[in-house]
């Protein structure tokens, strides 16, 4: 049997001290950990420096693809394992990462992610599909370059795990809204790369078909006044996409 290949473990972060050292705590299995951090006004960095496999390098966010690319260049292994900080990895999870890579038979793992928003597990609303590569080798991945929503591109085969990960991506109804809100901006700036202007069809139809198609065609309805909620925010969130566009052609001009 061939010896199990070492891992790194990566995560870009920005103010997650309240999640931060759970998890560290839950990289144990990991050979070394990378934190890429966008200089967080919280105690993130004291956090990290507590942990004896921990990395930290400072780095001014430019997007989420550059953060995470600069994360990759700086492991040490071959395998890479790349989850947010507000993704639990269960002992389960971590079983099953570990059984993997005794014999890996493909270059990058998909793994599925459980949200929960508001402290319900939400089990429709887009989010059944949520798929994500968070195993994968370091020289065959890359970021393919998007602002924000970002994808892993690899070279080569890919799998999925069967392990679900738990996703607490909820701290605050505040917090999630300035999330999203970072988001439009960072979207509105790949639109006015590509020189799309916004017009009167995006700020009606484009907010008002993520609504339905969230909430109704996407089974929102089912999760509830949290279905209801996301269903809303995620579209007043391409509302604002739209109106930061517009607002950087008003700058320009």
């Amino acid at each position: 049997m061939e010896k199990q290949p070492k891992i790194t473990a990566l995560a870009i972060t920005l103010n997650e001290a309240e999640v931060l050292s759970a998890f560290l705590k839950s990289l144990d299995f990991v050979d070394e950990i990378i934190i890429v951090d966008s200089f967080s006004e919280d105690e993130t960095v004291a956090i990290a420096g507590q942990f004896e496999k921990v990395t930290v390098y400072q780095r001014v966010f430019d997007n989420f693809s550059a953060q995470k690319n600069f994360a990759i260049s700086k492991a040490s292994n071959d395998w890479i394992l790349f989850f947010d900080p507000d993704e639990e990895i269960t002992a389960e999870v971590k079983a099953e990462i570990l059984a993997t890579l005794e014999a890996p038979k493909v270059v990058a793992y998909y793994i599925r992610r459980q949200l929960f928003f508001m402290g319900k597990k939400i089990k429709y609303s887009g989010f059944q599909t949520d798929w994500v590569i968070r195993l994968f080798r370091k020289d065959l991945g890359q970021y393919n370059g998007n602002l924000v929503h970002e994808t892993l591109e690899v070279q080569g085969q890919t799998a999925r795990l069967k392990t679900r990960v738990p996703h607490h991506t909820y701290k605050s109804f505040d917090d999630y809204t300035a999330k999203l809100h970072r988001y439009s901006l960072l979207q509105a700036q790949m639109l006015y790369e590509k020189k799309k202007k916004p017009n009167l069809f995006h700020f009606l139809f484009r907010p008002c078909y993520r609504f339905w198609h969230q909430y109704l065609l996407r089974l929102g309805v089912l999760d509830g006044k949290e279905g209801f909620i996301l269903a809303y925010i995620n579209a007043f969130s391409v509302f604002k996409r739209y109106v930061n566009l517009w607002l950087l052609y008003r700058k320009i001009n």
